[in-house]
């Protein structure tokens, strides 16, 4: 009768802690996921969908504007495929020295409320240590 109780015991034990696991890594899983698109993409999705996202295009020649009196820019996103794709990003934080009009950028954060925009909170550009190899092959050859 004992060994009966021992045994449910240890069966509930191993469900909670099983389902205790579960649960930590279901909600971790979705606390760290972000969806890395193109400007088409993100376009293409509800604003509800886009609080926490990458988004991958080119720096529009025109419309770079930057923060007045602080960091951070505003420029507009054009997607990598379709140029007719275009989103407006609003940046705040120290700008790159390598961020300029056609560089390759990504940029993290989320819909801004009103939806007009995206609001950044990273920005990247291209990686400099591809272009620090070229320059060392340049300065060999």
């Amino acid at each position: 009768m004992a060994g009966n109780n021992k045994k449910s015991l240890y069966a509930v034990a191993a469900v909670l802690f099983l389902g205790g696991l579960g649960w930590l890594i279901a909600s971790g899983l979705d606390e760290g996921a972000v969806y890395f698109l193109n400007v088409r993409e993100a376009l293409a999705m509800k604003p509800e969908q886009l609080k926490q996202a990458r988004l991958f295009g080119t720096v529009a020649e025109q419309g770079i504007v930057p923060a007045p009196g602080g960091l951070g820019v505003s420029f507009t996103l054009i997607d990598k495929d379709d140029a007719q794709k275009t989103m407006q990003v609003v940046y705040t934080g120290a700008v790159p020295d390598t961020f300029k009009a056609g560089v390759e950028v990504i940029v993290e954060g989320g819909v801004a409320p009103g939806g007009d925009s995206f609001a950044a909170n990273s920005l990247m550009t291209k990686c400099p240590s591809k272009y620090q190899k070229e320059n060392r092959k340049d300065s060999r050859g």
